[in-house]
């Protein structure tokens, strides 16, 4: 198996973001460029040093009492970083904002942003950014849920605007080879979407993602065949056909080993190699080489992917950033400031 040593770009956070191999690939090894973000940017560079220290307080009050936090926060970071650009715009308000888009119907986790930026602004006001502020949030809650605590590059400013219309992400069942192509679009090679498929080791979805892969894969009018039939058979038990509109549509978990648990293990890996994946897409990890060996490596060994995912997720919140005088520090997340 020919493997690569992933390294990071500074040497201020090589150990924490290397030091491992992964299998396989031609994979990045640095932040996309341009690289504007900064490492310690609030501690260094801003009157508000210990703002991390406030996000992470906040994070863990929230996760004591919803376990789920951190698959919402997951979620919504997609949300926002693959659209516009990790620049917050999911988080604002407005009858045609990107939130109202049907891609992005059952969001949460907007209540916690919403304190922690009340806390800042307390502490001090007009310094953190809610791309910032989203970004550290959803590290902390996933730190807790058993993933590295990583250093995060910030300085990220918010957008100002938001567009339902600009809400491009894919759906569950698309095809390997334009979901790799739609990562690529962004700036991430087939390591960082096979890494960050990671996310679905917790939380839920609905089952209207899945019922094509339970009833009619293809059109054939068959389940799909890459699902382990026993599974299929209990996913249907959990998914009734739906045959009218006013039926429900239930919420299943996307990983039944982490459960309500919602703890990020290699059990979502292990899951796809016993042809037991929820999602269309993370079953597709098998479709090809390159993501065959990778889904093969993390399953076997849990550190290479908390490592994995570490930097991936950095090059996520490195997508179409707002630094220096672009955007603003919003006061309100949900809104942008008045002039």
């Amino acid at each position: 198996m020919r493997r690569l040593q992933r390294m990071v770009f500074s040497p201020l956070v090589v150990v924490a973001l290397s030091l491992f191999t992964v299998a396989i690939v031609e994979a990045a090894v640095t932040l996309q460029p341009p690289v504007k973000l900064k490492w310690q940017y609030y501690k260094r560079n801003t009157t508000c040093p210990e703002a991390e220290v406030y996000i992470r307080h906040q994070v863990e009050l929230f996760w004591q009492k919803d376990k789920s936090i951190t698959p919402k926060l997951l979620r919504l970071l997609y949300s926002d970083c693959f659209v516009s650009g990790c620049d917050a715009s999911i988080l604002l308000d407005g009858p045609n904002s990107e939130k109202t888009a049907p891609q992005n119907r059952g969001l949460g986790g907007f209540a916690l942003i919403d304190k922690i930026k009340e806390v800042l602004e307390e502490r001090c006001p007009g310094v953190v950014s809610c791309a910032d502020i989203l970004n550290l949030a959803t590290r902390d809650a996933v730190h807790l849920a058993g993933a590295p605590s990583y250093p995060l590059y910030t300085g990220r400013r918010d957008g100002m605007t938001s567009s339902a219309a600009s809400v491009d992400l894919p759906s569950p069942s698309i095809p390997l080879s334009e979901a790799l192509a739609y990562f690529k679009s962004k700036g991430l090679d087939v390591l960082d979407f096979a890494t960050l498929l990671g996310a679905h080791s917790l939380g839920k979805t609905h089952c209207r993602y899945i019922e094509d892969r339970l009833y009619n894969y293809n059109n054939t009018g068959k389940p799909d065949p890459y699902m382990d039939p026993a599974f299929a058979a209990e996913m249907r038990k959990l998914c009734p056909p739906r045959t009218k509109k006013s039926q429900s549509d239930p919420l299943v978990f996307l990983n039944p080993d982490s459960g309500s648990n919602y703890i990020f293990t290699e059990t979502f890996y292990k899951r796809v190699l016993s042809y037991k994946s929820v999602l269309g897409v993370d079953q597709q990890l098998l479709f090809s080489n390159d993501t065959l060996e990778i889904t093969q490596e993390f399953a076997a060994g849990f550190e290479d992917l908390r490592k994995s995912f570490a930097l991936s997720m950095n090059r996520m919140g490195n997508i179409n950033v707002l630094t220096g005088n672009a955007g603003e520090i919003r006061r309100n997340c949900s809104v942008v400031n008045k002039k």
